[in-house]
């Protein structure tokens, strides 16, 4: 059984481990890049799958974007420094890919998101509304909520898109992404704090949006 002072001790190898590799990143070592590229494998397919849009399935894969964002991180090598989080800088390379992607194979039928969240740097590739939505609400298992399912979707769907662009993205990272508030921070080049009230912020105004449902929010809860 893994004790408390266990855990501390694998959680100091692993942190080690991570700083280690970022140094080893800093001074130009691809297969540092590798090894970090792995470890974060997981949270950057979720942002894939999750921004891809879906009318390039059967074009490109999660797959075909992690190995053309890992191509583009090598030429990037160079630049990056040590003091920057690199699950960040890893996000925004493939963040660009999938900005590219959509832009090569969509063209003008794709809207820039950064046309929207004029305060925001970073050009994201929106989550779709009706996925945000779809996740919000969760699996209804019993047959009454199955039924009403399709309508409870519809419902926050409509709720989100009364919220701002930014807030969606709080909430489609936190919740879609499975980022941490730090994480989420780092990626939009916010303050921690800044990141976690837009959060709290978001779920009052979603929930607020909610009400002009009836019943919504206490079936939903």
């Amino acid at each position: 059984m893994i004790n408390d002072e266990s855990l501390a001790v694998i959680m100091t190898s692993e942190s080690g481990e991570l700083g280690d590799l970022v140094e080893r990143l800093g001074r130009g070592d691809p297969g540092a890049l590798a090894d970090l590229f792995q470890r974060f494998s997981g949270p950057l397919r979720r942002m894939v799958a999750y921004r891809l849009d879906a009318r390039l399935n059967g074009r490109l894969s999660a797959s075909d974007i992690l190995q053309e964002a890992y191509i583009d991180a090598l030429k990037r090598v160079p630049h990056f420094r040590p003091d920057m989080p690199v699950g960040a800088w890893l996000r925004w390379i493939v963040n660009q890919r999938l900005i590219d992607a959509h832009r090569q194979h969509l063209g003008a039928q794709i809207r820039s998101v950064a046309q929207e969240m004029s305060i925001h740097p970073i050009a994201l590739p929106s989550t779709s509304g009706p996925r945000l939505a779809d996740h919000l609400i969760g699996p209804m298992t019993s047959p009454s909520q199955a039924a009403m399912r399709n309508e409870f979707v519809g419902h926050m769907d409509a709720a989100l898109r009364c919220l701002e662009p930014l807030d969606r993205e709080v909430l489609a990272l936190r919740h879609l992404e499975e980022l941490s508030n730090n994480e989420v921070a780092d990626f939009l080049g916010i303050h921690k704090a800044a990141a976690s009230k837009r959060y709290v912020r978001a779920l009052q105004r979603l929930k607020e949006a909610l009400t002009q449902f009836p019943g919504f929010v206490d079936d939903a809860e």
